[in-house]
């Protein structure tokens, strides 16, 4: 069961980054109205997957990769 959460939180935060060029991990999780906690979890995973890179502006943000971008 928690698989099927965390696999449906991925998609999630995928499809949030679709809709913008890059976030913060908190933006994430009050836009997709998930305890932040289980959103950085989720963000680490697809991070190890190549899904999403973490970029540094003064700030960390999120983004997805050009290929999921794209996808």
């Amino acid at each position: 069961m928690a698989d099927v959460i965390d696999s449906e939180l991925k998609q999630k935060v995928i499809d949030y980054l679709k809709t913008v060029s890059k976030a913060k991990n908190r933006d994430v999780a009050r836009e997709i109205g998930i305890d932040k906690h289980l959103v950085d979890k989720a963000i680490t995973e697809l991070s190890k997957e190549g899904k999403i890179e973490y970029i540094y502006l003064g700030a960390s943000f999120i983004k997805l990769k050009d290929e999921e971008a794209g996808a």
